[in-house]
């Protein structure tokens, strides 16, 4: 299978920083591959509330992961603060990608790499719902 191959923008609209704990390390002593997902879901969340939201919600309405990509560009490791950045790109009526890039942050090495699908639904019918306007006009004032 050929290696992925992601691109990352020029820019990115939020950031944070998150430690490497040692529950984040696996036998080979470097950031586990689930643990990436658990950093990067972190971000996430903190995204949502530097735009003022709870991820259970969004103006009314929750979002779920659809899916995700990631592509690793060096190792992790314990005591490490990782930075994450992200930028909302390519919306559709439904939702929306985050793309991230994770770098630690004194050397600025890149650890990874990758985006989120993520999808509005509507709480009580658990059915995708439509992209807020309000949430719309928020992501644009960035």
């Amino acid at each position: 299978m050929p290696r992925i191959q992601f691109e990352l923008p020029e820019q990115f609209t939020f950031s944070t920083e998150i430690q490497i704990y040692i529950s984040h390390v696996n036998q080979g002593g470097h950031l586990d591959n689930a643990q990436l997902l658990t950093l990067v879901s972190e971000a996430r969340v903190r995204f949502f509330q530097a735009l003022g939201y709870r991820e259970a919600g969004v103006e009314g309405l929750s979002i779920v992961v659809g899916d995700i990509v990631a592509q690793y560009k060096s190792e992790g490791f314990h005591g490490e603060t990782m930075r994450v950045e992200m930028v909302p790109a390519d919306f559709n009526k439904y939702g929306f990608d985050i793309v991230f890039r994770m770098t630690e942050k004194d050397s600025g090495r890149e650890v990874a790499r990758g985006k989120l699908g993520v999808v509005f639904t509507d709480r009580e019918t658990r059915k995708v719902a439509l992209v807020p306007d309000r949430f719309k006009e928020r992501i644009a004032a960035l």
